[in-house]
């Protein structure tokens, strides 16, 4: 990686939403972290950020979910850009934009993702070559999503976050995407989890199209939505909405919720079924599986 931009190059960066489309609790350390497999897999809807380098650093927001965001001293966006520039030793110098489409605290990974999409435009930005850093390792230490989505391919997930595998070639299925407007912590699901543990369970094939995936799932669930549940009682609303919804395959939260979503043969066909599925409060968007 070398720098090839200037400090009066504006860059914009997407950072897309990140979609669990199993996610299974194998164990726990020690130290309280819990180890989980799970197939992550990204859409084409998400945040986007705007830097401007050679500036003081700084992160701001607008978009639809702005009034939602956490002060810049404690955005992991701020947090992930001084990082990366005490490992590497430069100046932390560039002044942020995101663009919030997504919501906040949703299971989707957003704030994850633009910390990602951060560190990967500004070690270009700075000049940090991957002989310097290692943008994973310094995600890991800001959450658990951060080392897929610096990667941003599907992926199998193990550990605590930080033992990636390459996914399958998934299609490219519509996905409905589904919110009923209340943030969930994801140290909360976790700790209000009950029972034991469950063996990995990765895909024995490539699914050919959305409804092979919609089978391939059915086998293998979300083990943080019973807790969720417990917490957050609309998501189950949100689930049996999707269930419902015209030529929805499958519906099932991502993450630690509440973010729910539904495979579709495509996007059109997710769309169509918006209407049907949104409710007053959730928020709602058609995208598909980013291949």
């Amino acid at each position: 990686m070398t720098n090839s931009v200037t400090d009066t190059t504006i860059v914009t960066i997407p950072a897309p939403a990140k979609i669990n489309l199993y996610l299974t609790v194998t164990g726990r350390r020690p130290d309280g972290y819990h180890l989980v497999d799970s197939l992550v897999a990204f859409t084409t809807l998400g945040d986007v950020l705007t830097i401007k380098p050679g500036q003081p650093l700084n992160v701001t927001s607008d978009g639809p979910f702005a009034a939602n965001m956490p002060p810049p001293y404690k955005n992991l966006v701020y947090l992930a850009a001084q990082r990366l520039a005490d490992a590497a030793g430069v100046a932390a110098r560039a002044d942020i934009t995101i663009t919030k489409n997504l919501p906040v605290a949703a299971g989707i990974g957003g704030g994850s993702a633009d910390a990602a999409a951060a560190l990967r435009a500004l070690a270009l930005v700075w000049g940090v070559s991957d002989a310097q850093v290692n943008l994973e390792e310094i995600g890991l230490a800001l959450g658990s999503d951060l080392p897929v989505c610096i990667r941003g391919e599907t992926s199998y997930v193990g550990g605590i976050g930080e033992i990636l595998t390459p996914g399958p070639t998934l299609p490219k299925a519509g996905l409905l995407l589904v919110n009923p407007g209340v943030a969930l912590v994801t140290a909360s699901v976790f700790d209000a989890r009950k029972g034991g543990f469950n063996p990995e369970h990765p895909f024995d094939r490539t699914p050919k199209d959305a409804a092979e995936l919609a089978t391939l799932l059915e086998d293998r669930d979300n083990d943080l939505t019973p807790s969720a549940l417990r917490l957050c009682p609309v998501v189950r609303d949100v689930l049996s909405a999707l269930d419902s919804a015209p030529d929805c395959h499958l519906g099932r939260m991502t993450g630690s919720g509440a973010t729910c979503f539904g495979i579709f043969d495509d996007k059109a066909t997710a769309e169509a079924a918006k209407a049907a599925v949104t409710r007053e409060g959730w928020w709602a968007e058609a995208t598909e599986i980013a291949v």
